[in-house]
């Protein structure tokens, strides 16, 4: 049988089950991106365009907003593999193409099947001796088997935390900064990816962080994405001018760690997204990183 998992320096990718590897440390990659993933190391040193992604993931789901949710799920991807964009190890961006996985590739054999690689036991006359050695090496195995459990556990809860992006509130009178709220939210959830250096994950893109403030359940979203942070946004009227307001939160408790708060005209709307991105995502990720390794900085929130 052909192999299933594919490494690529120190990560193993388990096509079958979409699972990202690290020195045998599972690493968290969301659903999309993952399958983005399998499309890219299953064809390496090969273009595979934007349009063949499309048909494999999305297929006929033309409601979906591809080019944002491609570009999303390969920033997931580099943040999950501490890639480059500027410099790349694994993924290259071929422009308006598609994407080709560059790093070297080798295929993991399966192990060998049990039932060829069993011990014969001998049929009759066997002596007390192999019997004993028979069963020491089961109970070898069985202890192993035990040890792996609890190694695999305790590397398991040493992954880097998850943080969720949820999309920004239009709290103004204007239906039009619906779309400037959305493009902060996905701003925002760039610079964090960009600046996570392997030290957490984030996602933005799960349904879940897509619905209306009034349906939103923070207790929800740390369950079923296994966020350790959330992301809040606010887009506010403020007499002639605007509020940004950006929040960190601690999950489960929903804790404030930090709020950003942006106050000015929005005369240039990628110009103010790019700005308080960049703001709340140097402000955050040190905050996130401390938090997580158990330090407090200097003026972190705690009510």
């Amino acid at each position: 049988m052909g192999s299933r998992r594919i490494g690529f320096r120190d990560f193993e990718f388990e096509v079958e089950t979409l699972e990202l590897r690290r020195e045998g440390t599972l690493v968290h990659l969301q659903s999309q991106p993952a399958q983005v993933l399998a499309c890219l190391v299953s064809h390496p040193g090969e273009t595979v365009t934007r349009e063949e992604l499309r048909n494999k993931i999305w297929g006929n789901e033309t409601f979906v907003d591809f080019d944002r949710g491609l570009n999303f799920c390969v920033a997931q991807i580099r943040s999950a593999l501490n890639d480059d964009a500027t410099a790349p190890r694994f993924i290259l961006t071929l422009p308006k193409r598609g994407y080709q996985f560059i790093a070297p590739v080798e295929y993991v054999n399966e192990p060998a099947n049990s039932a060829e690689a069993a011990p014969t036991i001998p049929a009759s006359g066997g002596s007390r001796r192999i019997a004993a050695w028979i069963w020491a090496g089961i109970l070898f195995v069985a202890l192993a088997a035990v040890a792996g459990f609890w190694l695999g556990s305790a590397a398991l809860s040493r992954r880097p935390p998850i943080v969720a992006v949820a999309r920004f509130d239009n709290e103004t009178a204007d239906p039009g900064m619906s779309r400037f709220a959305d493009g902060l939210t996905d701003n925002v959830v760039e610079e964090l990816t960009k600046m996570s250096g392997g030290h957490y994950a984030v996602i933005g893109n799960a349904q879940i962080l897509r619905v209306a403030r009034e349906e939103r359940d923070l207790k929800a979203i740390g369950a079923s994405l296994h966020a350790t942070y959330v992301v809040l946004g606010q887009v506010q009227d403020n007499g002639s001018q605007e509020r940004i307001l950006v929040h960190l939160i601690r999950l489960p408790e929903q804790t404030h760690l930090w709020v950003v708060r942006v106050d000015g005209a929005i005369s240039n709307p990628l110009e103010a997204q790019s700005g308080t991105a960049q703001t709340a995502g140097e402000e955050f990720s040190k905050r996130i990183i401390a938090d997580s390794s158990g330090h407090r900085l200097p003026g972190l929130l705690n009510h």
